[in-house]
């Protein structure tokens, strides 16, 4: 039987509708709500044949947990767990280049949902995380991941290090990053399959982790502030990426 899940915010509720109606069980809206948005929501779910029921926005309350609901809790048969074997075979019939990113003990889940939205946008094909020591997968960050959980694979593995040598034998260049690192974010060049590795704010890259990167590369810094929110590093990472891999096409054609 399929693990049932729930979702809340117009973004992650809006995914769902757009890509993956046959996944959706029930839906709940406040009564107290009428706006635009949820109507043409609500008109969008019964076009599928999906009946919303309509309840006291206490009872949405209740069910979010205190979290920020915004009138429409959805619940869902939820996707399959990712583990060690589904990130291999995609490595392995990758006909492209992929970009992976790896997060090693981000543990706040608004920062895990915020990396999320960000490696949806960067086009990357996976997030790696640990299964101890790292958020996973909540109605928080998928709330914060404005739908991106629902599309990028979030692969649990039991070993990270032993996973990233996994990695390197399928030819993925692993780049970690760290503040004390010599070369810069934008010195640095790969082609082939790439993964990122960011650590957890504060502490960084656990040791064994930062031993088995291939190379380290720092994000230079002109102001007073030693270090950015691992969010918003991971974006300025990703996006120099792309930045990089878009140049190189835009010279090849």
């Amino acid at each position: 039987m399929s693990k049932k899940v729930a979702l809340y915010g117009l973004h992650a509720v809006q995914t769902i509708i757009g890509r993956n109606p046959e996944r959706i069980v029930e839906v709940f809206v406040a009564r107290e709500r009428q706006d635009k948005v949820l109507t043409e929501l609500v008109q969008n779910l019964q076009r599928l044949g999906v009946r919303p029921q309509f309840v006291p926005k206490a009872s949405l309350d209740k069910r979010a947990e205190g979290g920020n609901h915004q009138g429409i809790i959805m619940i869902v048969n939820d996707i399959p767990q990712q583990h060690e074997d589904d990130l291999y075979k995609l490595l392995d019939n990758a006909t492209k280049p992929l970009l992976l990113l790896i997060l090693d003990g981000v543990t706040d889940p608004h920062n895990l949902g915020a990396c999320l939205r960000t490696a949806d946008a960067a086009g990357v094909a996976a997030v790696i995380v640990p299964k101890d020591k790292s958020a996973s997968l909540n109605p928080t960050v998928r709330k914060v991941a404005c739908g991106a959980a629902e599309t990028v694979p979030l692969v649990q593995v039991t070993n990270l290090a032993r996973t990233m040598r996994e990695m390197q034998q399928r030819q993925v260049w692993i780049v970690g990053t760290a503040g004390e690192a010599e070369q810069s974010l934008y010195d640095f060049k790969v082609d082939g399959h790439l993964a990122l590795v960011m650590g957890a704010e504060g502490s960084g890259m656990r040791r064994l982790t930062r031993e088995t990167c291939d190379e380290l590369v720092k994000i230079p810094m002109a102001g007073s502030v030693s270090s950015l929110n691992v969010s918003v590093a991971t974006g300025v990472c990703l996006f120099e990426v792309v930045r990089q891999r878009y140049q190189s096409v835009q010279t090849k054609g």
